[in-house]
């Protein structure tokens, strides 16, 4: 049976809930522009009500407060780190295919068509005057400027891949630091929480540090009660590429390793891979990385999935491996490294150099010499063999290849025209495109020597620095060191005009083919040269268009489900002025109870008592 006082703690009870109400209330105001703050609201229920010896059974004693829990649904947050890893991915990918875009800008006086038909305009000079040594000192100028454009559009291509290179170890030093703090975050929630506290604005910072994290990379989270759901610790997985980052207290970290091996011919010195801190493995080749990390190891290494591919029969204990029916026919598309890693089936080996030879259906067959200490070590039949990974996406090493094949393409058929003729001198005419090797500093002649024509030798990844003849293939010719030969920028009388001079040096035969190679449909998939470029050109501007794009839209899409998930939890101002004056008005009537129960114990106290 209850006490007579009964009914001042039911309204006590009230005055409780009410407050608490409008302490909560209050703190929702005051974070209305607080990012990542979830609405809170105060859950109360009915106290447990009393047996009395009456007919109506029970009494009713208030009101309890159950807890100040967040107005949260949990689909729309794993829809919208979900859709924030993709915009962190597109919107990383429009920050570099502009940059890349604006290294290819055709419109500017200086871009590709304008000193490309500057060149041939000299060309057409050079036709009508070709004993003039002006005129011929132009053409070798203007040349070496067609090179040098190309020189400029390596350095600006190697610096996009060197910011993505940085760029990626800033957001591994960032990744880090928000599973360290989730972690923290984890224990003091979990330490508040264990004593029946409730510890909603660790949460929110919680939850805010994995959105962040989720426009870096593809985030899942698992989260369970361990013990009692109303009192009790939990556990608090996050995964990264479908691999933990941090579980509950404890965290990995994800550390660079600078490669000590090139995969593609242009590729920058020291490009990072990553693991774990551990020593466990990382795949951050794979598709489902996302986000800003996954968009910076696509921009740097995406090859368009044309990897160099093939296969070989190897024996236990080879140091030479022959590859046949390769993906790549062509040395104007030949973009390996000189010296890399060559996979054969699972394993990986290191190659020290590699020949190409043809066979009798003019196919290309590789012969890389692997380092003596990693000979092959299994025997293996038609054994697949891949040098590096084949990346679906257009980057820096699929532009790098696309002027690599250009320039390779087009010296080689102008200088077999140049070859062909006599320079002022009457002597055989030398190339006029080259490229200088590394290591001497010397112009190549391309070409096979005698060892290697009698070998079946076409090209070869290095050249013999102590051979007097400087011989190459025009695989050794990249954007970084293409030039004009260096003998012809001393002499002019060594450009070639002519096929013979016999009947006076005013002949131009040879002038008239090269000014025809301008036009030549046939060098090119795509065309003449200029129509190459052109292709090049319209492919970036797609690519950067397509980046663009996805990046506005999936801008919307992730504002769309923020205002969904801010719906739910969100502090709306209006909302909260309405609740101010419902507890304000439940809390008055709560102390008008007492004021009542006050009145009516004074007289029973007062007036009454004996």
């Amino acid at each position: 049976m209850p006490s007579t006082f009964f009914g001042l703690s039911i309204s006590k009870s009230g005055l409780y809930t009410a407050m608490g109400g409008i302490n909560t209330t209050a703190h929702n105001i005051s974070n209305t522009e607080t990012d990542g703050y979830c609405r809170q609201i105060v859950k109360q229920q009915a106290s447990s009500a009393l047996r009395v010896n009456n007919n109506y059974g029970m009494a009713g004693t208030g009101v309890d407060v159950t807890g100040v829990v967040q107005m949260r649904n949990e689909y729309y947050d794993v829809k919208y780190r979900t859709n924030n890893t993709m915009y962190g991915e597109y919107l990383t990918k429009e920050h570099y295919m502009d940059e890349i875009e604006s290294y290819f800008n055709e419109v500017s006086v200086d871009g590709f068509t304008t000193i490309f038909n500057s060149f041939y305009d000299t060309l057409q000079e050079f036709s009508k005057k070709p004993a003039d040594l002006a005129v011929r000192t132009q053409v070798t100028n203007f040349g070496q400027n067609l090179c040098e454009y190309f020189n400029t559009l390596y350095n600006n291509m190697k610096s996009v891949q060197e910011e993505c290179n940085f760029e990626i170890k800033n957001q591994v030093d960032r990744i880090n630091s928000l599973a360290k703090q989730i972690a923290t975050l984890t224990k003091q929630i979990n330490t508040l929480e264990v004593n029946g506290g409730t510890a909603n604005d660790l949460r929110d910072t919680r939850n805010l540090l994995v959105d962040e994290l989720s426009q870096i990379c593809n985030v899942t989270v698992r989260e369970n009660v361990v013990g009692n759901e109303e009192v009790g610790a939990s556990t608090y997985v996050v995964s990264i590429n479908s691999q933990i980052l941090v579980s509950s207290y404890n965290y990995n970290e994800l550390i660079v390793v600078p490669q000590n091996h090139l995969t593609n011919q242009t590729d920058e010195d020291g490009l990072y891979g990553l693991r774990w801190s551990n020593g466990q493995s990382f795949d951050y080749a794979g598709k489902q990385l996302g986000g800003t990390l996954g968009a910076l190891f696509a921009v740097r290494d995406g090859n368009n999935k044309e990897a160099f591919k093939g296969s070989a029969d190897v024996m236990d204990g080879d140091t030479t491996l022959t590859v046949t029916g390769t993906t790549v026919n062509d040395l104007a598309k030949l973009n390996i490294a000189p010296q890399g890693v060559i996979t054969v089936g699972n394993r990986a080996y290191n190659y020290t150099s590699f020949v190409v030879k043809q066979d009798a259906n003019g196919d290309y067959v590789y012969e890389f010499e692997l380092d003596e200490a990693t000979p092959i070590s299994k025997t293996q039949d038609n054994a697949e063999v891949i040098i590096g990974r084949d990346v679906d996406y257009k980057g820096v090493p699929y532009y790098m290849a696309q002027l690599n094949e250009f320039i390779r393409t087009f010296s080689r058929a102008f200088n077999e025209v140049h070859t062909s003729g006599v320079d002022l001198n009457n002597e055989k005419g030398l190339d006029f495109f080259n490229a200088r090797e590394t290591v001497t500093g010397r112009d190549f002649v391309f070409g096979q020597s005698e060892e290697d024509e009698a070998e079946g030798i076409i090209a070869r990844s290095f050249v013999d620095s102590e051979s007097t003849v400087n011989y190459g293939s025009y695989y050794l010719m990249t954007a970084e060191n293409f030039k004009i030969t260096t003998a012809l920028i001393r002499d002019g009388k060594k450009v070639v005009a002519a096929s013979d001079i016999t009947n006076g040096v005013e002949q131009a035969d040879i002038a008239h083919k090269l000014i025809a190679l301008k036009t030549d449909v046939n060098m090119f998939r795509q065309g003449a040269p200029g129509y190459f470029f052109q292709t090049l050109v319209a492919e970036i501007g797609i690519d950067t268009s397509k980046a663009e794009g996805f990046s506005k839209s999936q801008q919307n899409i992730c504002s769309s489900i923020d205002n969904q998930r801010l719906s739910v939890s969100g502090v709306d101002t209006e909302e909260e002025a309405m609740n101010l004056i419902r507890y304000q008005t439940a809390y008055n009537l709560s102390a008008q109870s007492v004021t009542v129960m006050n009145q009516i114990y004074d007289k029973l106290i007062n007036y009454m008592g004996v």
